[in-house]
Parts: structure tokens; C-alpha cells; sequence
């Protein structure tokens, strides 16, 4: 695997690539970095050339100050440029898969750049923009970082994540996933919180793609619903849905082994 940068905004964001062939992107989601992944990127690298970046903030990669979404995925663009330079990258050869977050900046990034993309992915994620009532809860939790630092945040919050069923099976895995929460900054999580709030509604993007779009839904995840994920699977010409019904919002790990058939089948079929 190799560690590769680029410079945006006078910032160094970092990712991950590794394998060869058609080029997956997979985009971390919120409190996480690209090593969320890792289950995927052992599993898909035989078969493709897999780009992982830490989101600006997360990770290695340097804080953006100001930036929104849409910044996330110009990030995304600029990596993809970079790397088209060694092994250039045609129109439509790229499938992007987000987790939470990450599916949010996929989605900017395919209202911006289409033409990149055979397919893309939302991996517990969604293309509604947050009702009010959830712009709420994440304005309680940037209070809660201002007060409390977002280490405790995120030790708070990572548990509700998971299934109960995981969490006592795997106490250690998602103690890791805590753990790992110690490289937060405040200023990265509320950023975050912010973009999410302020991120427009992208249904509109679902609809207009007229390539395979993928859902991946978790049955007991708090953070995007499953009747919320249900209700816009429709919208794309393609959809390609399907319901982890061991899962709540980290099926990455609570269901490695389908969630990597799930992905393998889906790319596969794209190229």
C-alpha cells in the first residue's frame, strides 16, 4: 500500500492506494479515517485499484479551515486528478462508495463531476438534507465539543453506532474505534457538524444519474433510518438496494464478510 498527498488550500490530505485495475474510492464518514475501511481494502485490493483518502481532518490528513462538503469532494477531485497522472483515469471509470458522511460528499461530488463515475454508493448514508429537527441534535453536539472536547464526545457517541449484539460481542473493536477518536480536534468535528447541517438536499442527484447507484441500509441504525433509507432507494434510474439486518450504522465491520460481497458484486458488474 502505498501513502501518496496532495496539497489543497495549503493543507496535505493524504490517501491510500493500493491494488490495480478499475479505480473504488471509499470515503470515511464522520469520526472515522480511511482505516475504517481496512476490512474492505484487504478484500477488494486483488480486484481493483482502491483509493482510500483521510477526510481534511481526519487521519493524516490537515485541517481545511472553512471547509463545506463540496470542499470534501474537490479534495476527492484533485486526488483523482493527481492520480490519473500515473495511470490515467477515462471518463466513467471511477465508482466512489461513502460511509455516513462520506456518502454525502459522494454525493457533491457526483451533482459536480458525473462524468467521473460508472456508479456510486451510499453506505448508510442518505441524500435528504437534515429536517430541523436534526440540525438541532447536531447544534446540541457542537455545544457538547465546546464544553467537553471531542475525545469524550465520541466516546459517548461511538457505541450507539453498533448493534447491542456487536458491541458485546467486539467491546474491543469498538473500544478501538474510540480510542482512535483521541486525534480529533474540536475544531475538525464541529467543522463537520456544521458541513452537515448546511449541506443542501441532493435527491435531485439520485434522479439524475442514470448509472447503478447502491444502497447499503442497516436495519438497526439510529443514524439514518431505515425507513429514511427507504424511502429514496426509488429515485435512480438503477438501484441497487440491499438491507443489513445485523447492522445499525458501522455494517463495515458488523457484517464484513456480506458487506464485502455486497461491494465485490456490485463493482464487479460495473466494469
Amino acid at each position: 500500500m502505498q501513502i501518496n498527498s496532495i496539497i489543497y488550500q495549503n493543507s496535505s490530505i493524504f490517501y491510500r492506494v493500493t491494488g490495480a485495475g478499475q479505480t473504488i474510492v471509499l470515503l470515511h464518514g464522520f469520526g472515522e479515517d480511511g482505516t475504517v475501511w481496512q476490512p474492505q481494502i484487504d478484500f477488494l485490493t486483488p480486484h481493483f485499484r482502491v483509493i482510500v483518502p483521510d477526510i481534511p481532518g481526519s487521519g493524516q490528513s490537515e485541517f481545511i479551515p472553512g471547509a463545506s462538503i463540496e470542499s470534501y469532494a474537490e479534495v476527492t477531485k484533485l486526488i483523482l486528478d493527481s492520480e490519473s497522472k500515473k495511470f490515467p483515469v477515462q471518463e466513467a471509470e471511477v465508482a466512489i462508495i461513502g460511509h455516513s458522511m462520506g456518502g454525502y460528499i459522494t454525493l457533491a461530488f457526483a451533482e459536480k463531476y458525473p462524468q467521473y463515475l460508472n456508479s456510486f454508493g451510499l453506505f448508510h448514508s442518505s441524500a435528504f438534507a437534515d429536517k430541523e429537527e436534526r440540525k438541532e441534535v447536531r447544534r446540541k453536539a457542537i455545544e457538547f465539543i465546546n464544553t467537553k472536547g471531542a475525545h469524550t464526545f465520541l466516546k459517548l457517541t461511538t457505541p450507539t453506532l453498533f448493534a447491542k449484539a456487536f458491541t458485546e460481542k467486539y467491546p474491543e473493536k469498538v473500544s478501538a474505534l474510540m480510542e482512535n477518536g483521541k486525534n480529533f480536534t474540536n475544531a475538525t468535528l464541529i467543522q463537520y457538524y456544521e458541513a452537515m447541517i448546511n449541506r443542501p438536499d441532493r435527491t435531485a442527484v439520485l434522479q439524475n444519474f442514470n448509472k447503478p447507484v447502491l444502497f447499503i441500509i442497516g436495519e438497526h441504525d439510529q443514524a439514518i433510518p431505515l425507513q429514511s433509507s427507504l424511502q429514496q432507494c426509488y429515485l435512480p434510474l438503477q438501484s441497487h438496494v440491499h438491507i443489513l439486518s445485523q447492522s445499525a450504522h458501522m455494517g463495515m465491520w458488523e457484517e464484513k464478510e456480506k458487506a464485502n460481497e455486497i461491494l465485490f458484486n456490485f463493482l464487479f458488474n460495473k466494469f
